[in-house]
Formats: C-alpha cells, structure tokens, sequence
C-alpha cells in the first residue's frame, strides 16, 4: 500500500488548494478513501471520507468549504478546499479505511 499525496502551498486566508493523492498497491476502486490532517503540536485528525461510489462525509470545521472527490480510473483522490482558514495549516495524508500505512503528507499553510 503506497500514497502519494501533493498540492500543498502557502495560501492566503480565504484562498484555495487542491490536494491530490495517488494510491497503488490496493484494489482502489473497492476502497473507502480518507483525509487527515496533523496540525504542529497536535494529533493527527480525521477530515474527510471519499467513499467508493463517492459519497462523502467531513469534520464538523470543514463542511462547506473542503469537497472530496475521486478518479477510480487514475487511483487518485481529491480534496479541493476553498475558504482556508489559519487554523487548517497542517500536514495532510490520505489513507485507505482501515490502513496502517501514511504516505509522506503535503503540507498546507494558510497564512497572510
């Protein structure tokens, strides 16, 4: 199991980013894609689940404003995050539901 995630960058607040992250060593299509974040000093948390039919469910901090997306035909998941605020600087990682495994992250900073 193996990730690559990128499109982070230093935004200003109320800016926008799309991350992006590449899966491979699992049957993609089948799997419950997740979003996480770990902001400095603080535990990693939950963000958003793209599911395999891509349904989508989100922390309470980012409704409105992140949408999760997926290409089952590029293995790839999506976070387009609109409206950034400071407190969404972190480091984010996707992961399969139920994985141990995290890829290398891609930080976000929202700062002016």
């Amino acid at each position: 199991v193996h990730f690559v995630e990128s499109g982070g960058g230093l935004v200003q607040p109320g800016g926008s980013l799309r991350l992006s992250c590449a899966g491979s060593g699992f049957s993609f299509s089948d799997a419950i894609m997740t979003w996480h974040r770990q902001a400095p000093g603080k535990a990693r948390e939950w963000v958003a689940t793209v599911a395999p039919g891509g349904a989508t469910f989100y922390v309470d901090s980012v409704k409105g404003r992140f949408t999760g997306s997926r290409d089952n035909a590029k293995n790839e998941v999506y976070l387009q995050m609109n409206s950034l605020k400071p407190e969404d600087t972190a480091v984010y990682y996707c992961q399969v539901f139920g994985s141990t495994t995290w890829g290398q992250g891609t930080q976000v900073t929202v700062s002016s």
